[in-house]
Order: structure tokens, then C-alpha cells, then sequence
């Protein structure tokens, strides 16, 4: 019988611990807080509701934008004990929207979140870690790419590893995208990022057979792979899931890959159902599109759980 999130809030809580980037996203009305591995961490903080201990771990610079991004975090029940300062600016992107909500990122270059530093609180954080998110574009400096590795590494094997591709061009390595397949056991992708793993694989064939196959390669516990309004494919060993998406009208796309993300992560630290965490990993990623932002206030109340 799949367990309940519910079964464990009386034992000690679990770690889930964002990795990587804190940026600004600078939309055409003002900006906002986010960063796909600070997306992940506030969505999976509210919806963990004091279940969990979800914890960043960043770099942002020692200006208004830093203060006010751990400010953000706090308000979302992040922890942010390991989010350093650092001399460079706090990270800012420009985000501009197509008719369709689709975002489009061109990110400011020597970012804070570009000097993330191997710490004692990063250690101790790894050691008691259950989940940690991270992704490609965190490791874009050679100083967070080996800090990110070495937290990855210095974490428990019994822990998940979730990599969430997120392939932004120019920020795009080959070398990066395998080294970080190694660290992981969980891999998220959406289906603009598929072909460019599958060719790096040289996979061809269906989406499941190249998604098993990069699974087997690397040695993968689970993946997803989202298709926008089209839904997620999930794999868990031989299991399979496919959900055909819920609609919603449109604000922006921001956040919703983070958003699905986090509800993956808790799903498959809990043993829920395939099916269970994709449908609610959808409903919650549509929820996400129908509000501005990527860290729209939320809730368990939203999702079939």
C-alpha cells in the first residue's frame, strides 16, 4: 500500500534541499524571486507543510536584491542557513513572455549564485540530506560546478539526486550534462530537452524507449519527462505513467518544470504511486501557469494526493 505523506509527520522530518542558482527574474511588470532550484525549494516547502525541512543552498550577493531574495525564501518556509554572500551582484535575468505565457531567459553573466563555495554547513548539510535538487545551469562556473558535484558526492547513496536538466542556451555543456547524469539517480527533462540528450546518447526511437534506455545508461532510479499542456511521462524501474495534462488558462510558464519537480521529489520519497505523482505533479504545474511567477503561494490542498 503506497504510504501517505501523513504516515510520517510525527517522526523526524526528512531534508529536501534546493541547489544552485537564486536569481531575479525581471519581468515586464517588476521582478520576482526565483531560479529553478529556489522555485523547486518554496513549491516543495508549501506543499511539504511542515513535513519536511526544505533548505537552498545558494549564493547571492550582499546587496537589496540578496536581502530581499532571503526574505522571499524565509516568507516561504525556506531555510536559508546555507545561502551565502557573496561580493558579486545577486543574479537577475530578463524574462520576456510570448502570446502563449512561454518564457524566454537571458541571464546577467558573474552572478553571486556563479561563487556558491565548498563550506563546512554545505558538508554538514549533505551528510543529512533525503533529496537535493539541482541542475545545469548552477554549474555554468567552474567554482559552482565543483562545489555542486562535491555536496552530490559528500551526500548519503541512500539519498535521491534529482537532476532537472534545464538547458538555457549559451549555458550549454556537454561535459556538464554527463558529469551531472553520473550524480544522479533521478532525472527530470521536458521535451525540447529530450532531443538534445538523446543525440548527445545517440538514442533514437519513441519517447519511453529513449527515456528507458538513458535511464539503464546511467544507472537511473526514476524520470520525467514533461510535455507543457501535453501532460509527463513518468518511469520507476518497469513502471510506466503517462498523463495527458490538465488546462488551464495561461499567466506564464514560469516555474512549472520546478513546480512538477517538487511534487516528483516528495512522490518518490514517500513510495506514492506512479500515476498518483504525475497526476498531482500536472494538476500542481497548472497551478503554477495560471499565476504569475514561479512561487505563487501553495498549498497541499492543491493536487490529488
Amino acid at each position: 500500500m503506497p504510504h501517505s505523506l501523513h504516515d510520517h509527520q510525527h517522526k523526524s522530518k526528512r531534508v529536501v534541499v534546493g541547489l544552485g542558482e537564486i536569481l531575479w527574474d525581471i519581468f515586464p511588470d517588476g521582478p520576482r524571486c526565483g531560479g529553478a532550484p529556489a522555485n523547486f525549494a518554496c513549491i516543495a516547502a508549501g506543499l511539504a507543510e511542515d513535513r519536511f525541512e526544505v533548505v537552498m543552498a545558494s549564493s547571492v550577493g550582499s546587496d537589496d536584491l540578496g536581502d530581499r531574495a532571503i526574505e522571499s525564501l524565509t516568507q516561504h518556509n525556506v531555510k536559508t542557513s546555507c545561502v551565502q554572500r557573496a561580493s558579486r551582484p545577486t543574479g537577475q535575468v530578463l524574462v520576456e513572455l510570448d502570446s502563449k505565457g512561454v518564457a524566454r531567459y537571458q541571464f546577467a553573466v558573474d552572478a553571486a549564485w556563479d561563487h556558491l563555495e565548498w563550506s563546512d554547513d554545505l558538508e554538514r548539510l549533505a551528510a543529512r540530506t533525503d533529496a537535493v535538487c539541482f541542475g545545469t545551469l548552477g554549474q555554468r562556473s567552474l567554482l559552482s560546478r565543483e562545489t555542486i558535484q562535491r555536496f552530490l558526492k559528500a551526500g548519503r547513496p541512500v539519498s535521491l539526486r534529482i537532476l532537472d536538466l534545464n538547458v538555457r542556451k549559451p549555458f550549454v555543456s556537454e561535459s556538464v550534462i554527463v558529469e551531472s547524469l553520473k550524480c544522479a539517480n533521478v532525472l527530470k527533462l521536458n521535451d525540447e530537452e529530450l532531443p538534445v540528450l538523446a543525440t548527445l546518447c545517440g538514442f533514437l526511437g519513441s519517447d519511453q524507449k529513449v527515456m528507458q534506455r538513458i535511464a539503464e545508461l546511467f544507472d537511473l532510479q526514476a524520470f520525467a519527462l514533461t510535455r507543457g499542456d501535453q501532460g509527463a511521462l513518468l518511469g520507476r524501474g518497469r513502471e510506466i505513467s503517462e498523463h495527458s495534462g490538465t488546462i488551464v488558462d495561461v499567466v506564464d510558464t514560469v516555474g512549472a518544470g520546478d513546480a512538477f519537480t517538487a511534487v516528483l521529489t516528495l512522490g518518490l520519497l514517500e513510495g506514492l504511486d506512479l500515476d498518483v505523482i504525475n497526476r498531482t505533479a500536472c494538476e500542481v504545474a497548472a497551478f503554477v501557469c495560471s499565476q504569475s511567477g514561479g512561487t505563487p503561494k501553495i498549498s497541499r490542498q492543491i493536487g490529488s494526493w
